[in-house]
């Protein structure tokens, strides 16, 4: 066997958990360190240069338990990325949705899991299968005392899909109109009911309406969206106090609150006096933070981390099934990707199971193609491409790749089988370690890291090469997630908008615009069985593993559950006397 756990181990080596638990001092700087490495193929042993942390280790044992004065009424989060906004209408991230749903509220909303319930509406009813109508509830007030009525959610929807009716820095259209498109329209036809006309059946509305939340129109209108972003007001749990930038947003509790959804206990006001978002984007900082009595939740534990935080006293570490699927996307359009062999040898090429053991201590669960485990509508007849390295060589064989000259690596025609996994400093310890395994078989496989702004022009471009990142699957549902990733790219459309293999099959684009508007549950899963089918032969990417979603908090915050859609409602939340 040329790949070992050794050689997958070496490559995963970054920030040990020691490490991390030592980071209530400064982090320690990257420096350019020897290592001794096995080469694949080889009984060589070489050193090379390789980038670590370096760090001292500190004993578990020293750290303390989180203590805090008694009777607190305030809760801290830890988020490990600011938000973008805080316009609901005005954003496409996790962060800034976790924050403004604190503060707005929506028709439904989701539980912890893929449910969903009434909030603002009282009744949804599909008039037929393109008319949705919807019966609001009566005496819920905005934050500045006025009620909310049929022209608050008109306007709301009106702002997000109609074009550039966001004004302000300068004109442009809400990002969430791809989170649904297929509304047309929106009209009153009472002071607490509107009816919502859409271009065709759309059987993911439930799922998709708790991404939009309900602004206030007198009051949009009188301040405009900059006057808004500054001093946002709505009908949620908590209302605005302050924002320093946005790293560290201050929200009080809204006395006067409607309770949020009626089946989802508790309803009322929120338990807590006020709540408070700080941006910590450091993992290591997080966790020193909770244990320092800082802050009283923490969002992205580390998952090496997990088992000790959760035996530290006064820690409380829960997971949830994550929505964040992560691949390494092949260009189909650029050799040697261009050839359905070699990508279908890179999946066999890759051991999951490893790597969800060495990288995730176990929490995560590897992809069978295209769609979460949890998906609602996975095909359940997938399993994910087995750990066969003699299979992946044998295919890259056929295809033309061998090592003819062996010195360990491949090559067709003269030229080495070498390219570089383009990904973002998140995913550094997945990345490198799947690069090591391709380099177990004899592919000359780099790591580059970028920021996402500066690459993703490239991307869209076409002009890289292997992509290794996720793309979120927070509805439980194909749409909104499927047809960004699979369908081949529409400019003006949310088809291909986050398609950076250049895949595109005209067989699974149609199966996936018919899967958008197809009512029938058995009729959409054949749809999409065969989509997913389609895709995971093509191979366009190399399906890796969805990690657990863990978070951690005090021990004596009450009423919490992580989310696997990663948000964090704080209006359930308690502090214990």
């Amino acid at each position: 066997m040329l790949a070992t756990k050794k050689t997958l181990l070496a490559c995963v080596s970054l920030i040990t958990l020691l490490a991390l638990l030592a980071a209530c001092g400064p982090t320690p700087e990257p420096q350019v360190v020897k290592e001794t490495v096995i080469v694949a193929g080889t009984p060589e042993v070489v050193e090379k240069e390789v980038t670590k942390v370096v760090t001292e280790q500190v004993e578990v044992e020293k750290v303390v338990t989180p203590t805090a004065p008694p009777g607190r009424d305030v809760i801290i989060v830890g988020l490990s990325a600011a938000p973008d906004t805080l316009d609901p209408a005005d954003h496409r991230n996790r962060q800034s949705e976790t924050v403004v749903r604190n503060m707005f509220d929506g028709l439904v909303t989701r539980d912890s899991t893929s449910g969903v319930h009434l909030e603002l509406a009282e009744e949804i009813n599909w008039l037929d299968d393109v008319t949705l109508e919807v019966k609001l509830r009566e005496g819920v007030l905005f934050h500045d005392g006025v009620e909310m009525t049929a022209d608050d959610v008109v306007f709301t929807f009106e702002r997000i899909i109609l074009e550039n009716m966001i004004e302000y820095p300068e004109a442009h259209t809400s990002p969430r109109k791809g989170l649904i498109a297929p509304l047309e329209s929106i009209e009153k036809t009472g002071d607490y009911t509107v009816v919502m006309h859409f271009s065709a059946a759309w059987p993911v509305a439930m799922q998709m309406l708790v991404h939009q939340q309900i602004v206030p129109k007198h009051y949009l209108e009188e301040v405009g969206t900059e006057g808004f972003v500054a001093q946002p007001i709505g009908t949620g749990p908590f209302k605005f106090v302050s924002a320093t930038g946005l790293d560290e947003i201050v929200m009080e509790r809204f006395d006067d609150y409607s309770g949020g959804a009626p089946d989802l206990e508790p309803v009322g006001p929120a338990c807590v006096r006020q709540a408070v978002f700080k941006v910590i984007p450091e993992a290591s900082t997080r966790v020193a933070a909770l244990l320092a009595g800082e802050v009283d939740i923490i969002q992205g534990v580390p998952a090496e981390l997990v088992d000790t935080l959760a035996q530290t006293p006064g820690v409380q570490v829960k997971g949830a099934a994550g929505t964040q699927p992560k691949w390494m996307e092949m260009n189909v359009n650029m050799a040697p990707f261009d050839d359905v062999l070699v990508r279908q040898a890179m999946n066999y090429a890759v051991d999951k199971e490893l790597i969800i053991e060495a990288i995730y201590g176990g929490r995560a669960v590897a992809l069978p193609g295209t769609l979460s485990p949890y998906n609602n509508y996975v095909n359940k007849s997938l399993e994910p491409y087995a750990y066969d390295p003699d299979q992946a060589l044998a295919l890259l064989a056929d295809a033309g790749w061998t090592d003819s000259d062996g010195d360990g690596t491949l090559d067709k025609d003269g030229q080495p089988f070498s390219f570089t996994i383009d990904t973002l400093e998140d995913f550094r310890p997945l990345a490198e370690a799947v690069a090591g395994q391709f380099r177990a078989i004899g592919i000359d496989a780099g790591v580059r890291f970028w920021e996402y702004s500066v690459v993703k022009p490239m991307l869209q471009a076409g002009e890289r090469q292997a992509y290794l990142d996720d793309w979120g699957d927070s509805a439980f549902d194909p749409v909104g997630h499927f047809e960004a990733k699979w369908h081949g790219f529409v400019e003006g459309e949310p088809y291909g908008r986050g398609n950076f293999s250049g895949y595109n099959n005209e067989r699974v684009n149609e199966l996936i615009k018919l899967g958008e508007i197809t009512v029938a549950t058995d009729e959409r899963q054949a749809l999409y069985d065969e989509a997913q089918q389609l895709v995971y032969d093509e191979a366009p990417a190399v399906f890796l593993v969805l990690p657990e979603e863990a978070e951690a908090a005090r021990a004596d915050i009450l009423n919490w559950t992580p989310a696997s859609d990663s948000r964090i409602n704080l209006h359930d939340v308690c502090i214990a006397p």
